[in-house]
């Protein structure tokens, strides 16, 4: 049967509307379940009683201009807090919601000028109606604020003494260590003395083994150790505690063969954490590691006596986790490819009931399995990733979707994707690969991309459709690439450096010029960017690194695109410019090769609002049918 000839089970709709209900987390007392779920065409939070039904929720926010994706408690159930930007440009401001007066003005806690923004906000527990917060009112410092929830009294708590240098709190909000980025990227961890205000070095690490920085770095709750992501001997991402008074170094979680998984320092608050964390005390319960299939890894032993109830609900791998005060009553999210769910588990009674479904007018039998695959690069580096294949269709040299991930420091895992299932509704063999550089796997890998964009890691890509194709997946002449961020630039890579492996390119607020997106950066970024940006495609400033990023940027190599294009780009884009994506389309428009453009004038980094990308997803069906039927 050919692919072309099965009609298309899904629509556009049913896969890129807001899920029915998302991001279910439980109030301090036990009493609340508050989530996301669509109220006037748009994410909003909804609060019910922990044993009612959607039905008797009420919607507690009304953003008809974006939909919210971050939102948590105070301690007190009283109060409940989310951050939005406007349209996408990523200026976020903490709001808060009267739980006990629904009539009342919602309150903008953070009432900035444009260009500053809420980079993280928590509770302060044992600052009973305060949160903490990081915010760039300073534009090249991040400084820590305390704010009073119920006056919205915002005191500066912490004043960054200079660029890169930050403090690491304990629960009480006293600095407890300061960690300092160095020229080369590095990051130094300090002991802070609590009388003198004295910095005593601890070690050194970091650097280009971690390109994001140290991923995980914090203070225990009494200040008496430094919990961190680090490697040691081996080849594998360990959360460790160093102590503070002796500098000795210990392993608190570690599985042979995986890394710890820092996705979630990528979009705190939306994706699986990497900690589970103690409500109450702050004390570390368990730690998410990356494989086939994500693993989690107990490292409190009271918790492991709550985990494999939890663990029994549901044969996905726990995502999101939430407790009462008491550690009690326990709301979980499951992660899964095809039946993502959630559910309210009571510890002390042992029982449990499955909550509302994200995707209820889904059938899953519909829905295609996402099977972890691991191939070789033609350098011998094992590049693990996922395939995809349509339901009910021989997977014999089918169209094929090469979906790469942004960061580039990322990686794509196990679990629901509406975009995997979209392309394989319509016939198409969806292959993601976790190229080198992506995070995940292992410091050889990580540190095996140097130097190799445009290069090795491209070739990955190209050995991965490769596999495909001399396993009898793939169609080698019906090949589309797309990507968005660094994926889109792998797309435009795809289309300007080997335009004859590719039938179709889809490119979403993908980079264009390797030097412009450097230069464009903004203040408060620079001290972050020398383990990444730097230390593995060059510095700007430098004529012959800029010239060599010159040489791996698709702007420079125009002129031989021959495969069709689609663009798409958020016009309010704070981390890759839509000048990205303009300079790419007025170029190939002058020259009179055919490509299509979406700009969204209400999007960012990546297109949220449903009705845009809805119109993204029937624009990249059409374009895929088009130039691979």
């Amino acid at each position: 049967m050919c692919a072309a000839s099965v009609p298309p089970r899904f629509e556009a709709e049913d896969l890129f509307l807001d899920p029915a209900f998302s991001h279910p987390v439980i109030s301090p007392d036990g009493a609340w379940l508050a989530y996301l779920a669509p109220a006037g065409g748009r994410n909003n939070v909804w609060v019910r009683g922990i044993d009612q039904e959607h039905e008797e929720a009420r919607c507690v926010t009304h953003d008809s201009r974006r939909g919210i994706l971050t939102f948590f408690w105070s301690d007190d159930p009283r109060w409940l807090l989310y951050l939005q930007d406007t349209d996408g440009n990523e200026d976020w401001h903490l709001f808060r919601v009267d739980l006990d007066d629904p009539d009342s003005a919602l309150q903008d806690l953070t009432p900035l000028q444009p260009g500053s923004r809420v980079f993280s906000a928590e509770p302060m527990p044992f600052r009973p109606g305060t949160v903490l917060a990081t915010i760039n009112l300073r534009p090249a410092h991040l400084d820590t604020f305390l704010i009073d929830v119920g006056s919205g009294r915002m005191t500066l708590l912490h004043e960054q003494p200079e660029a890169g240098v930050d403090l690491l709190l304990d629960r009480d909000g006293e600095p407890a260590f300061v960690s300092r980025v160095t020229e080369d990227g590095s990051t130094e961890f300090c002991a802070i003395d609590p009388e003198s205000g004295q910095q005593r070095l601890l070690l050194r690490t970091g650097g280009a083994e971690q390109p994001m920085g140290v991923e995980v770095q914090r203070s225990t709750p009494d200040g008496t150790g430094l919990i961190l992501s680090l490697y040691l001997e081996g080849d594998d991402l360990q959360l460790v505690r160093v102590d503070r008074e002796s500098a000795e170094v210990s392993v608190l979680a570690a599985v042979p063969g995986r890394s710890l998984d820092i996705m979630s320092v990528l979009a705190p608050g939306v994706l699986p954490p990497t900690l589970v964390t103690d409500r109450a005390t702050g004390e570390i319960l368990a730690a998410r590691f990356t494989g086939p299939h994500p693993h989690i890894e107990v490292v409190d032993p009271g918790f492991a006596e709550v985990y494999p109830a939890l663990a029994a609900l549901s044969d996905g791998v726990l995502g999101s986790l939430s407790s009462d005060t008491s550690g009690t009553r326990w709301v979980a999210t499951f992660l899964h490819d095809r039946e993502p769910e959630a559910w309210l588990y009571d510890h002390a009674t042992g029982r449990s009931r499955r909550l509302s479904p994200p995707y209820p007018h889904l059938d899953t039998a519909h829905l295609a399995p996402m099977e972890p695959i691991r191939l070789l690069a033609r350098d011998g580096l094992p590049l693990p990733g996922y395939l995809t294949l349509p339901v009910g269709i021989p997977a014999r040299k089918l169209p094929l979707a090469l979906v790469v991930h942004g960061g580039p420091w990322a990686h794509d895992s196990w679990g629901y994707s509406a975009q995997a299932q979209f392309l394989a509704d319509r016939g198409h063999a969806v292959l993601q690969v976790n190229f080198r550089g992506s995070s995940g796997c292992g410091r050889r890998h990580t540190l095996a991309a140097r130097g190799e964009f445009a290069g090795a890691m491209h070739t990955d890509l190209l050995d991965a459709v490769d596999w495909a194709v001399e396993h009898g997946i793939a169609d080698p002449d019906r090949v589309a690439i797309i990507g968005g961020s660094y994926g889109g630039y792998a797309a435009l890579v795809g289309a300007a450096f080997t335009p004859e492996r590719f039938a179709a390119a889809v490119s979403l607020v993908g980079i264009a010029d390797l030097s412009s997106f450097l230069r464009s950066l903004p203040p408060v970024s620079r001290p972050y960017i020398a383990s990444n940006w730097l230390a593995y495609v060059g510095d700007p400033d430098d004529p012959a690194q800029e010239a060599d990023m010159l040489s791996r940027s698709p702007m420079s190599r125009v002129e031989a695109i021959t495969t069709p294009l689609l663009i798409a780009h958020g016009a309010n884009d704070a981390r890759v410019g839509r000048e990205e994506s303009d300079r790419i389309v007025t170029s190939l428009r002058g020259r009179g090769v055919p490509v299509e453009y979406l700009l969204a004038h209400d999007e960012g980094h990546g297109f949220g609002n449903p009705e845009n990308e809805i119109r993204l997803q029937r624009a990249i069906a059409a374009h895929l049918a088009r130039h691979l039927a």
